[in-house]
């Protein structure tokens, strides 16, 4: 939670360094919870040597001078200092990362899960309404949709948690004055694999730009844009668990998304709610794998 001092300020008076160094503490703490790497010599020589090899073959490709070479030490210890390798790591690198590690693995097509993931969020039962402000900006979205097995069988004790931005594309926790767990929680499906979320539709957003990444977007003439999207990560005893981002048709940023995260497949089209209620309704439906399973 942030501290009480920010509990005074508004959204947008939060600065990257310190949305940055809460996702670094958080992933530092997520790390200690974790089992050890198993990583090899062989493997960390492999990975970091050519790593270094490839950095090398640029110096020597583009003849860099020793202004750029010293410019890049300062930025990289700047992204240090503004606590935002979660994020520069998150929006350039993870998308590669996951699109290797869920190759193999069947059903629901996975994605990205950023830097601003938070654990332990309320636990809500289907249907469940997400913590939002009497005054919350946007669209209301209802949520919805089953989850079923590569068999088609429903899945019972599944469990869907959810984050996302507000309508300024801000994130509690990482930014002052918010509700602790506005736009978050896990919401448990029923006994069918059925789930319904009450919350809002998000809007596109910026990533930081006050800090060490956004020095970088503005010195390569880059833009910051994400475009709106709803975090996921679904889960059930037995089947392998997937992280997802989920997005709107029409995001003028689903084209050049900053972090490459966005997928044909994960398309959220949401429409007129049908039991007469205000705003609309989204259904996505999940298909897990068991534990071991691949294509």
């Amino acid at each position: 939670m942030m501290q009480t001092t920010s509990e005074t300020r508004t959204e947008d008076e939060g600065t990257a360094v310190e949305a940055g160094t809460k996702a670094t503490e958080r992933f530092a703490q997520s790390v200690k919870r974790s089992a050890p790497g198993t990583a090899s010599k062989e493997r960390v020589s492999l990975l970091a040597g050519e790593m270094i090899k490839a950095a090398n073959d640029l110096v020597h490709k583009h003849q860099v001078t020793y202004d750029e070479y010293n410019a890049l030490k300062a930025w990289l210890i700047k992204v240090g200092t503004d606590g935002e390798w979660p994020l520069f790591l998150d929006v350039w690198l993870e998308h590669s990362v996951e699109e290797v590690n869920s190759v193999d693995r069947p059903g629901t097509v996975g994605a990205i899960e950023g830097p601003f993931y938070v654990p332990n969020s309320p636990v809500l039962q289907t249907p469940g309404t997400l913590e939002m402000r009497e005054d919350e900006q946007g669209t209301p979205l209802q949520f919805k949709g089953h989850f079923t097995n590569t068999d088609g069988e429903p899945i019972r004790n599944a469990q869907v948690e959810i984050w996302h931005a507000d309508a300024a594309g801000f994130y509690s926790q990482y930014a002052p004055g918010l509700p602790e767990w506005l736009f978050r929680g896990t919401v448990m499906a029923d006994e069918t694999g059925y789930f319904e979320i009450a919350t809002m539709r998000p809007a596109p957003y910026q990533i930081p730009t006050d800090g060490a990444c956004g020095e970088l977007i503005a010195a390569a003439g880059w833009h910051a844009w994400r475009p709106a999207h709803i975090h996921l990560r679904v889960s059930a005893p037995g089947y392998q668990p997937v992280i997802q981002q989920l997005y709107f048709p029409g995001d003028p940023h689903n084209e050049d998304d900053i972090a490459s995260a966005v997928k044909p497949e994960l398309m959220l089209d949401p429409q007129p709610r049908t039991d007469g209620g205000v705003g609309e309704e989204g259904v996505y439906n999940y298909v897990l794998a068991k534990e071991g399973q691949t294509k």
